[in-house]
């Protein structure tokens, strides 16, 4: 079985109308990291995750989740 991290950081900023830089800006870390991970390209560090979690005032099970594809 293959597992994999999905994340809804993008849904959730979206919905906020907030842009990626501000997101970036709040958890420390470049926009690009930002790009990433809404992408699924960048798996973020537990700490990050917590950070993003708190950000979005959400648990980081309803943002993260591992799937199997």
């Amino acid at each position: 079985m293959n597992e994999h991290i999905r994340n809804k950081v993008y849904q959730l900023r979206t919905e906020r109308g907030d842009t990626q830089e501000k997101l970036g800006e709040a958890v420390g870390v470049s926009r690009q990291t930002v790009i990433a991970i809404e992408k699924g390209n960048y798996t973020p560090s537990v700490l990050l995750a917590i950070k993003i979690a708190r950000y979005f005032k959400e648990p980081v099970e309803k943002i993260f989740t591992i799937t199997s594809r």
